[in-house]
């Protein structure tokens, strides 16, 4: 089904947004709101990033150019989407230098204060106003 105007709007400033978080760091999908203008809606933080293009599919924003994997929540934990998916994040995330610790019970995490990506705004946006960000937890 295609999207509304809003929801395709929605989903590329997400997709653009993350594509913004530097390699080896992490952040939530609540921050992602938030920088957003919407704080109010990590979850469809979430979705967004549940339905990206594959590589492959010829769209603008896909897997390949959008670095999904950088994307946790805000406990710091790995999503379960489904099958596999935590093992292939976890794995995405350790290649870019990101240590990734398991629980007792197999649930995986980065430790934000390591990792963690937190600016006050997207980058892309300080040379707009010459701001500064602080990337610090």
């Amino acid at each position: 089904m295609p999207r509304s105007e809003e929801a395709e709007w929605w989903a590329n400033a997400v997709y653009a947004a993350i594509q913004e978080i530097p390699p080896g760091k992490v952040t939530s999908y609540g921050h992602i709101a938030l920088l957003l203008g919407e704080p109010q809606r990590p979850r469809q933080v979430g979705v967004c990033l549940k339905s990206l293009p594959a590589a492959d599919s010829g769209m603008h924003f896909n897997g390949s150019n959008v670095p999904w994997q950088r994307v946790i929540n805000s406990k710091g934990m790995i999503s379960h989407r489904g099958p596999g998916s935590a093992a292939r994040q976890a794995e995405a995330l350790q290649e870019e230098g990101v240590e990734v610790t398991s629980d007792s019970m197999g649930e995986m995490y980065v430790d934000f204060s390591r990792y963690g990506w937190f600016p006050k705004q997207l980058p892309s946006e300080e040379n707009e106003d010459g701001g500064e960000d602080d990337d610090d937890v």
